[in-house]
């Protein structure tokens, strides 16, 4: 029997669509840096969402990026953004589920790369996601999963009612049927998937006071906790006032000098081997 698939908390309205498009602009650049990617190759991007990272990684090797995202609203911006940028060409976008992505007859096993970032711990099964991308990628293709693991998260000096309604919101993934601790298994599922592991590292995902990009990394953390406002209450572990105040703590906490904010996201890399196991 399958697992219903699980909803993204978030939702796709147009405050959180901006608030992944600035993301995007606060974490490409260290993606990019960490993938190295090389001129030539074919990349599958799960999970795609308004496709800013996908646009950027068609620009590094040139070659138009297969972006698969199953949120119609992902896609439609991500179709707008990219016109209106003049880089349609850049993107091969494509509605459906990253489990069992929409390739053509023959795509399978072509790709060089399949990159997820930020997918597996929205998904209920994300060792179908990882299985699905190990059978695009070549012999020798690279898998690359980057994905939060929400213990990470540190505050200093920490806002009253932060670290409650921070708590709440991992249980809510819990309760939704998805795994907000994800990153630490990035290694595991590889290996499950049939990949070889064969790096893993952080990408840093924060800054300090002083730091241009301090308070936009505050703001997301934020909107984190608006954004999925309904299913942090339903746990029960923090009421209304409550996660109002620390959205408020926040606030604050973005102009207060001295203040700091670590995260990072957990990076893993595989590769298909030569010889599948289960083929002998």
């Amino acid at each position: 029997m399958s697992r219903p698939e699980a909803r993204y908390i978030h939702g796709s309205d147009p405050a959180e669509r901006r608030r992944l498009a600035r993301l995007n602009d606060l974490l490409n650049e260290r993606t990019l840096g960490e993938l190295t990617l090389a001129a030539g190759e074919r990349v599958l991007d799960l999970g795609s969402g308004q496709g800013q990272l996908a646009r950027a990684m068609a620009r590094a090797t040139g070659v138009p990026v297969v972006a698969v995202e199953r949120d119609g609203n992902q896609l439609r911006e991500a179709r707008g953004l990219a016109e209106a940028a003049g880089e349609g060409r850049l993107l091969d976008l494509r509605a459906g589920d990253a489990a069992a992505p929409p390739l053509g007859s023959g795509e399978a096993g072509t790709f060089d790369l399949a990159h997820a970032r930020f997918l597996l711990e929205h998904v209920s099964d994300p060792l179908a996601v990882v299985r699905a991308m190990v059978r695009a990628v070549r012999p020798g293709g690279r898998i690359v999963l980057a994905d939060d693991d929400h213990d990470v998260l540190r505050l200093h000096p920490e806002p009253p009612g932060v670290r409650a309604a921070w708590e709440a919101l991992v249980r809510s993934y819990d309760r939704n049927g998805t795994d907000p601790l994800v990153g630490r298994r990035l290694p595991s599922l590889l290996h499950l998937a049939g990949a070889e592991p064969r790096r893993i590292t952080w990408v840093f995902f924060g800054a300090c006071a002083g730091e241009p990009d301090f308070p936009a990394f505050v703001d997301n953390l934020a909107q984190n906790l608006v954004g999925a406002r309904e299913h942090i209450l339903a746990t029960g572990l923090v009421d209304a006032p409550g996660l109002e105040g620390a959205v408020a703590g926040l606030r604050s906490f973005a102009a207060r000098p001295g203040a700091a904010l670590w995260y990072a996201m957990a990076w893993a890399e595989g590769v298909r081997p030569a010889r599948d196991p289960d083929r002998g």
